[in-house]
């Protein structure tokens, strides 16, 4: 038995698919959900989602949302997610020294939070993307 994934941002359907395993960011921790786990609602938060089936693994960086097992489904509706493969280092570490740079200027208390969240992406994206290269690298020796 599978469990069958969808990944969703507000932008598009990030991921779909099946797994044998499913770890979660969540405001209490990591979980993992298998097949025939119990019917759970939670949130979660800022971190990597893990897809597991068979041999092939995919990382999926995910910023707040919400996660949904009901029987062998999984939902997962974040408020931003990308899988690692489409992460652009080059951009990614541009944005975080553009934030970076904005945040040492006075700003306002609205400019502050919009470039504290780039920033906050721009980082996350760059250790799951980083980590997704470690991983590789390590496979192919």
């Amino acid at each position: 038995m599978m469990l069958n994934i969808e990944v969703l941002s507000p932008e598009n359907v990030v991921y779909r698919g099946e797994a044998d395993e499913v770890i979660a960011p969540t405001s209490n921790g990591q979980i993992a959900i298998f097949p025939h786990h119990v019917s759970l609602l939670t949130k979660i938060s800022e971190g990597e989602l893990i897809v597991k089936s068979g041999k092939q693994t995919q990382y999926i960086a995910v910023m707040d949302g919400f996660l949904q097992v009901r029987k062998d489904f999984i939902t997962v509706l974040a408020d931003y997610a990308i899988q690692s493969e489409d992460i652009q280092m080059h951009k990614a570490e541009e944005a975080k020294k553009r934030a970076e740079k904005l945040l040492e200027e006075r700003v306002g208390q609205k400019d502050f939070a919009i470039i504290e969240a780039d920033l906050r992406r721009s980082l996350l994206e760059l250790k799951v993307a980083q980590k997704r290269r470690r991983v590789a690298s390590i496979q192919h020796k």
